[in-house]
């Protein structure tokens, strides 16, 4: 059942590349709403025009990227001998990507908090948080392609 996979192979790879971006884009670019948002008043037009920017961005294109990667995802571990499920780069590629799921859990949670008026945090807490999925792509990136070990 698994190898009719396989002749799919480049056509998942790929769609999961163009997912992945989409995905990295949305998760690079929200905290930095979320720094500008803060710099407004609350209830505020800037703040209401924050408020519509990040639900787009979020459910529009980050989230069903998100669904889209891990979609395509699954499909290449599921396609035989594309994962050597022994090798070390393997296990940290996983463990960065739960850390992706969890940050952007944490982008919904804070775009939640500012639809309600409620942030309970500074522009440098969220200038902070926008290098978070730039370090687990940096080693996502480097397991995937060099597999150090």
């Amino acid at each position: 059942m698994m190898d009719a996979l396989l002749p799919w192979y480049p056509w998942i790879k790929a769609f999961h590349v163009m997912s992945i971006i989409a995905w990295m884009a949305g998760l690079f670019y929200l905290p930095r709403l979320y720094v500008y948002h803060c710099q407004v008043q609350a209830g505020s037009a800037e703040s209401e025009r924050f408020k519509i920017m990040e639900r787009r961005l979020l459910r529009a294109i980050t989230t069903p990227a998100m669904i889209a990667s891990l979609l395509f995802g699954s499909l290449l571990v599921l396609t035989p001998g594309i994962i050597n499920w022994m090798a070390g780069w393997w296990h940290v590629k996983m463990a960065c990507l739960a850390g992706m799921f969890v940050f952007h859990g944490f982008c919904a949670r804070w775009r939640s908090a500012f639809a309600r008026d409620e942030n309970l945090h500074s522009e440098k807490f969220y200038r902070m948080a926008n290098e978070v999925p730039t370090v687990l792509m940096i080693v996502i990136v480097i397991m995937v392609i060099v597999k150090p070990f």
